[in-house]
């Protein structure tokens, strides 16, 4: 379609794509080229790279292989202030422009399918390269024990879950904190209430992603799409509203993006690339979805992500979402 164009801009930045990639974890389990690799792959293709704290690769090498890629920096809150300073500033020093503070994970869920397998890499040391890569973490933990991390890998690794999954939330008040020791965006992840999302504007984030975490955390969560109109109605001409959750298609990208979402997280479907061919399949992923992304939108008459409206799509009742009538 003559001048179209998926760019937008997201707190006073452009982006070149309304896909973001969410921060995901542990991706060292899936293929040995991990987050440095996928960062390559997203700073080539234009992509902003989401690197959690659960990464197996230390903030600084993400940074060198991000190269000129956009790139935020998710956080699991350590309870210590210290620490938690210390990660900001590593995030900052490296080039790392937004903030996103995941709220619905100080403690991991249930998980019956991880239970089954006793399978829990961070007590290992798999995922906890952030924390032991950090100085002012093991500095304490070296006091603390009268050991190395490396020496003491299952013990470090307790110490490092206590901090980031402490079994117990921050509270909005604790955001004046963060808010003073960054001074980019701040953006909330795991809004799914109209509420919640009010609290966050109150408080002076910048923006939120409504998200029930890919569905791992609340069994029986409300999907986030079916929330995203009644947030973007409640916040969105005020704080920037992003879409993670159950992303699988270009054309889920756009109907998110029609329901009011500014940009949109993805996440399963390019581990699953990873996954398979390291950072080729990750790669080949990506250009999936941006290809479906630009065509689908041609095809709907969409020429720009301004133009993406609720007029553009309609919710269709089927058999099936209906009580039958006696």
């Amino acid at each position: 379609m003559t001048g179209q164009d998926v760019s937008v801009e997201l707190f006073g930045q452009k982006y070149d794509t309304p896909l973001i990639m969410a921060p995901v974890g542990v991706q060292g389990i899936f293929h040995e080229d991990k987050e440095t690799g996928l960062a390559e792959v997203c700073g080539e293709e234009g992509v902003p790279y989401t690197m959690s704290t659960a990464s197996t690769c230390p903030i600084e090498d993400v940074a060198k292989a991000s190269g000129d890629g956009k790139r935020w920096y998710q956080l699991y809150w350590p309870k210590d202030d210290d620490i938690t300073l210390s990660l900001l500033n590593r995030a900052k020093t490296n080039g790392f422009s937004v903030l996103v503070i995941t709220l619905d994970t100080w403690s991991l869920a249930w998980r019956p399918a991880d239970l089954d397998n006793a399978y829990v890499p961070f007590i290992k040391g798999i995922g906890c390269e952030v924390g032991f890569s950090d100085p002012v973490f093991r500095a304490r933990f070296e006091k603390e024990s009268g050991t190395q991390i490396e020496d003491d890998i299952v013990g470090a690794s307790r110490a490092w879950l206590g901090q980031v999954f402490a079994g117990a939330p921050h509270t909005w008040q604790d955001l004046a904190f963060v808010r003073k020791h960054w001074d980019g965006p701040i953006v909330l992840k795991g809004i799914q209430h109209v509420e919640d999302a009010k609290m966050a504007l109150e408080y002076g984030c910048d923006g939120i992603v409504v998200s029930n975490h890919g569905g791992r955390q609340v069994d029986g969560a409300i999907g986030s799409l079916d929330v995203l109109p009644e947030i973007v109605d409640a916040v969105g001409d005020k704080m920037t509203v992003l879409f993670d959750s159950g992303i699988r298609t270009g054309v889920d990208v756009i109907k998110a993006l029609c329901l009011g979402a500014k940009a949109v997280m993805v996440g399963r479907p390019v581990i699953y690339g990873l996954g398979i061919n390291g950072r080729d399949g990750a790669r080949q992923v990506l250009k999936g979805l941006l290809a479906d992304i630009w065509q689908s939108m041609g095809l709907s008459g969409i020429r720009t992500v301004s133009d993406c409206s609720r007029g553009m799509i309609r919710k269709v009742q089927h058999a099936g979402d209906v009580k039958a009538m006696m």
